[in-house]
């Protein structure tokens, strides 16, 4: 086989790891945990789907890789739940080698491609990785909803930490904040989510 071709199917393999990690999340109506890749099809077909609600125009292909690839570093790095305050603080080093890791499975060209995607995703500065964290927030937002707030249940989670990660959502999209307001007010009135 071609050594090309070798590294980039290796790298295919690798990636199916991102199947076995599971999320904090659990699917709508009460189903199970999902796992990450799950989550990244997911918010790749929301973002093409919600793109006109995007704050500026964007590149919805390059949107889409960037939630398709924002988790496969969890392959080494685990699943960092978002209001698992201990566990932010170690995120960044431990995705950074595992991204570091994974990526260099690739050919260089595509290493190199797919790091600069990462890390633009990572750095929240263009209306790309913007519109795409949206996606990661909007996501289990809805999933949260759809199970009566069971997820944010399980965790004794409140309403401030809902909405410190939500506020970053309206960068992206202004509407899907406004969405996401609405949806944490229900939750809220409902006595799914602590005040």
């Amino acid at each position: 086989m071609d050594e090309r071709l070798k590294k980039q199917m290796d790298f295919c393999l690798e990636i199916d790891k991102e199947k076995n990690i599971f999320r904090q999340t659990s699917l709508s109506g009460y189903g199970r945990k999902e796992n990450d890749a799950e989550h990244a099809w997911h918010m790749a077909i929301m973002a093409y789907l919600l793109r006109e609600y995007a704050n500026a125009e964007i590149d919805i292909g390059k949107v889409m890789i960037m939630c398709l690839i924002h988790d496969i570093v969890e392959i080494d790095a685990g699943d960092t739940y978002a209001y698992d305050e201990e566990n932010l603080k170690t995120q960044k080093a431990r995705e950074d080698a595992a991204k570091e890791r994974i990526f260099s499975l690739l050919p260089e060209d595509q290493k190199k491609d797919m790091i600069a995607l990462f890390d633009e995703f990572e750095a929240y500065e263009t209306p790309e990785s913007r519109f795409a964290h949206a996606m990661d927030n909007i996501q289990p937002l809805i999933l949260n909803h759809s199970n009566e707030g069971g997820d944010w249940k399980e965790h004794d989670v409140h309403s401030d930490q809902v909405y410190g990660r939500q506020n970053k959502t309206r960068l992206g999209s202004e509407i899907l904040f406004q969405m996401a307001d609405e949806l944490i007010q229900l939750n809220i009135k409902k006595g799914n989510l602590k005040k």
